[in-house]
């Protein structure tokens, strides 16, 4: 089986000596016992080894390692550091080291990133996380050492939810020298952990022996046993005194060695630090030592990084022979990786805070001197995060804000906006305050986190700071300002600023101008104006950087296609939107979380595209496999399109709950984030369900809401306002015709159609025709039934329409057939053509009735797969208490948010609570639960 823990220089660097496990070209120490316990207690949910440093955990876990192989386990390796102390950079490290193993377990954690640090962004982290390893074939062991360096609250929470919704395939692995920080009552109870401290850890006297004579070759038994006792089976003691041997064999008999070392005792940390002063470090040169002390204030190490450390008082010859020797002894060095020709390092833990410990005792010049060298080395070779912390250690801060500031553009090319997150919270406060580009990459990673409040704050400072003559720092603020808009959904807002964005510098950088034709598609495409929003991605040059197009970035090319896609969406026009998402998609999943934001948005458009062409399962599964990072991550043109599918196509298999759950969810979202237009997509959604189940005052509820901000609107925000009122009038014709006023639906229904038609919303004119056909045969109007049937089924097939047809009505296909083919109950005309000729049209409703067959068909399976679920209970998972809650209230018709609120627990453990439950009762819907409970009879 293939080694799953790569030497890739694909790894970053700055991660490696976190993520991946210490390697030694020594052999590791024995440890068959303990190993033994590991392997036995492999399938377990967690595994915690306690116990002070030194006592062996981390190289048992390397020998467990190793026998894990073959037994088809993929294992993650986090190693945890004092900077890790941290929530941003504890969740990056479980990110990074998971990454290690498969970076699609990462893809949408990578995704959610830097995109706020509350707990529901955290926990959303960890799910998508859990999911996808959940989805994996293979058990993955997750190794997170050095624990007790995490000591924050929040960090904590987040390794709860871990080891709570850790899968049966995840097996977590808690390395710790003082408590674990986390509850396992749970797990200590149901026999789902094994619990190794220092009692199980230390060394019988029969281990000590088989280990010192692997190192030292022969030893007496009395001379073992004197060792043994002497470190009371501590490991680090045991190897300390094997090297000391070693040395002293050359000059002295085993006699007199055993007897110099009679008074040493080495069985904790502490006496390893006094021991390590007086028996090691005063047997080295006083430059050796100097190296090791230098060499201390870092995390990880290489040859030429060392030589930087002691600069010109050093040989870099002595340097590294020094390194060879260390490594050779095999007690304070351990390897890491290779990349390139360098080797990187770690020190031994006791042995650095040995070193450190002397360190602080030195000058603080002396201190800052060496951070200095530090973080000039890891600025030269590319590694900013480790450069900036050195930069801040050697006191010079405003060379780490002007670091930060060179490799932020790469960072967001990149798709790396974590890690610029991370590197700006390092810095002072001051040191952005200082500088008004740091200050703009402010406001850019807090529109990226949708911080709107802190947004607001900022660009009301930045606009008093900036002055008029930096052209392109004003530049940049406008486009900003009006991302934010775009994220508010305020096309208005844009629009006043139109000259302002059209007004870019003469030499405006490639990045400023392919976010300003992104930004002038997205608005044109709001205004309806559809050619000129597709002109600015046609027209205009593609937007360069050192010769390569930029994709990924909300100023890329990928994104301008999705903006051209969403215009085709807007006008009706599906199989371009199919055409060009797929083929975005494609591509920005390639490219990973650099590519967020287009594959976030081409994702909507083709489930869209999917739905209208009646592939509601592929709809759904596509959308539901991304609606939580989709919803998190992208713009609200999006996000709309997205829960609005996933409630139709929900609603097509007869999911009624879950239909609802998805517009109070819609509800909830564009509630939350002050966004009218939304609120009124979900509530004219939710009108139409509420009268298609009869429950009328529901729906005049839902229908005075939407009047109310259709009313609100009209003054201040008119481009929002043609969305809205088209949805109430639209809301307004569908109460009148659950009502059987169909003369009222007439009135309202020629000036609805005449706007959709000059907004350019061609598929709403197809399904609003369609309608208005019905509502005219309602009427005993045979001719103007017939006239607005063809002309929605005319244009219907030109766009390739299916699901804006039979959404206008139960009856539709039935009608459209009469109406083609000329059969009874509706008048024709003598045009052989239209009376039953037109090969075309006739073509389109076979289509149209094939696909509603389709449908019937899989609201039928689905429902005999629930039938047969019932069949065959499994009654050796019940629902637990909680469970049972959280189906009582899906019984309410209650949305995630509303049962959190209820339980007091996050909307994400809602979801989680549901996966657990829909897998308990064989469901895959809140209708088929709540009906599957009833079934079994369980007390709700």
């Amino acid at each position: 089986m293939p080694q799953r823990w790569p030497d890739s220089p694909s790894v970053a660097a700055g991660a490696a000596s976190r993520v991946m496990a210490p390697r030694s070209k020594t052999r590791v120490v024995a440890r068959e016992r303990v190993v033994g316990q590991l392997i036995e207690a492999r399938r377990k949910r967690c595994i915690v080894l306690q116990g002070p440093a030194g006592c062996g955990k981390t190289t048992t876990l390397l020998a467990w390692r190793e026998a894990l192989l073959p037994l088809g386990f993929d294992l993650a390796w986090l190693t945890l550091a004092p900077e890790d102390d941290d929530l941003s950079s504890f969740v990056d490290g479980l990110v990074a080291s998971l990454a290690q193993v498969d970076p699609a377990i990462c893809r949408e954690a990578a995704i959610l990133g830097g995109r706020g640090a509350d707990d529901e962004a955290v926990e959303r982290t960890v799910i998508a996380l859990v999911r996808a390893i959940a989805s994996r074939s293979c058990d993955l062991a997750l190794v997170i050492d050095d624990l007790d360096h995490v000591t924050n609250a929040r960090s904590h929470r987040a390794l709860q939810w871990l080891i709570d919704y850790a899968p049966q395939n995840l097996h977590l692995v808690l390395v710790s020298r003082g408590n674990v920080p986390v509850s396992l009552g749970r797990l200590r109870d149901q026999d789902l952990m094994l619990e190794l401290n220092m009692r199980d850890l230390r060394f019988t006297f029969a281990e000590s022996a088989q280990y010192l004579h692997a190192q030292l070759g022969e030893v007496s038994e009395r001379d073992a046993r004197a060792m043994h006792e002497l470190t009371d089976g501590w490991v680090a003691g045991l190897q300390l005194f094997a090297i000391q041997l070693k040395r002293r064999r050359t000059t002295a008999g085993a006699a007199d060695v055993t007897a110099s070392l009679a008074s040493t005792h080495l069985h904790d940390a502490r006496a390893f630090g006094e021991y390590f002063e007086g028996a090691v470090l005063s047997r080295l040169s006083a430059s050796e030592v100097e190296l090791l002390v230098r060499t201390s204030v870092c995390a990880r190490l290489c040859s030429s990084l060392c030589v930087a450390l002691v600069g010109d008082e050093q040989p870099a010859n002595e340097v590294l022979a020094l390194l060879a020797r260390l490594e050779t002894d095999n007690l304070f060095i351990a390897q890491i990786e290779r990349v390139g020709n360098e080797t990187w390092y770690r020190l031994n833990p006791l042995f650095r805070e040995t070193l450190l410990e002397r360190l602080r005792t030195r000058s603080e010049a002396l201190q800052r001197a060496v951070h200095h060298a530090a973080w000039c080395w890891f600025r030269d070779h590319g590694l900013p995060e480790e450069a900036v912390r050195h930069a801040l250690h050697a006191g010079e801060s405003a060379a780490a804000a002007d670091l930060v500031l060179a490799v932020a553009r790469d960072l967001q090319i990149s798709g790396d906006l974590r890690k610029l997150v991370s590197l700006m919270h390092l810095l002072p406060h001051a040191e952005i305050e200082t500088r008004v580009e740091l200050r703009l990459w402010r406001l850019q990673l807090e529109l990226y986190a949708r911080d709107f409040e802190a947004c607001a704050t900022t660009l009301a400072r930045l606009e008093a700071d900036i002055p008029e003559e930096n052209a392109h720092a004003r530049y940049r603020l406008t486009l900003l300002r009006a991302a934010v808009d775009v994220q508010r959904d305020d096309a208005d807002s844009v629009a006043a600023r139109l000259p302002q964005i059209l007004a870019a510098p003469a030499d405006a950088t490639s990045m400023s101008i392919g976010a300003r034709n992104n930004l002038l598609s997205w608005l044109y495409m709001r205004l309806g104006e559809y050619d000129e929003a597709r002109a600015f991605q046609t027209d205009a040059t593609r937007p360069l950087l050192a010769g390569s197009p930029l994709m990924g970035t909300s100023a890329g090319v990928l994104n301008g296609r999705c903006m051209a896609g969403f215009s085709h969406a807007l006008e009706g026009q599906f199989l371009q939107v199919e055409r060009i998402s797929r083929d975005v998609l494609a591509e920005a999943d390639e490219r990973g979380s650099s590519a967020a934001e287009p594959a976030c948005l081409a994702a909507a458009q083709l489930g869209e595209a999917l739905y209208e062409f009646n592939d509601i399962a592929g709809a759904r599964r596509l959308l539901e496999d991304r609606v939580d990072v989709l919803e998190r991550v992208s713009i609200p043109d999006s996000v709309v399109r997205v829960l609005t599918v996933l409630a139709a196509a929900h609603w097509a298999e007869g999911h009624r709950l879950d239909a609802f759950a998805y517009l109070e969810r819609l509800e909830e979202y564009a509630s939350r984030h002050g966004l009218p237009r939304l609120l009124a997509h979900s509530l004219a959604a939710q009108v139409l369900q509420h009268l298609q189940c009869g429950q009328f005052d529901d729906a005049e509820g839902q229908l005075a809401r939407l009047d109310t901000i259709a009313a609100r609107l009209r003054p201040t925000r008119p481009h929002a306002w043609y969305d809205v009122h088209a949805l109430a009038q639209r809301s307004h014709v569908n109460w009148c015709i659950a009502h059987e006023d169909f003369e009222g639906a007439a009135l309202r229904l020629p000036a609805l159609i005449a706007l959709c038609g000059e907004r350019g919303w061609q598929h709403r004119v197809v399904q609003l025709r369609m309608q208005a056909a019905l509502v005219d045969q309602r009427r005993k109007r045979a001719d103007a039934a017939r006239e607005n049937a063809l002309m929605g089924l005319r244009l219907g097939h030109r766009l390739g329409l299916v699901r804006s047809v039979l959404d206008a009505g139960p009856d539709i296909v039935t009608f459209a057939e009469q109406v083609v083919r000329g059969m009874p109950g509706v008048s024709a005309d003598q045009n052989p053509q239209e009376n039953g000729g037109d090969p075309v049209l006739a073509f389109y409703v076979d289509r149209l009735r094939a696909a509603q067959e389709s449908t019937a068909a899989l609201v039928s399976t689905t429902n005999e797969t629930a039938l047969a679920r019932g069949a065959a209970p499994n009654v050796a998972e019940t629902l637990s208490e909680r469970e049972t809650k959280v189906v009582s209230l899906l019984a309410q018709a209650l949305p995630n948010k509303k049962i959190a609120r209820t339980l007091g627990i996050s909307p994400e453990t809602v979801k989680w609570h549901l996966k657990n439950i829909y897998g308990k009762l064989g469901v895959s819907s809140r209708d088929e639960a709540v009906a599957r409970v009833r079934d079994l009879g369980i007390d709700t």
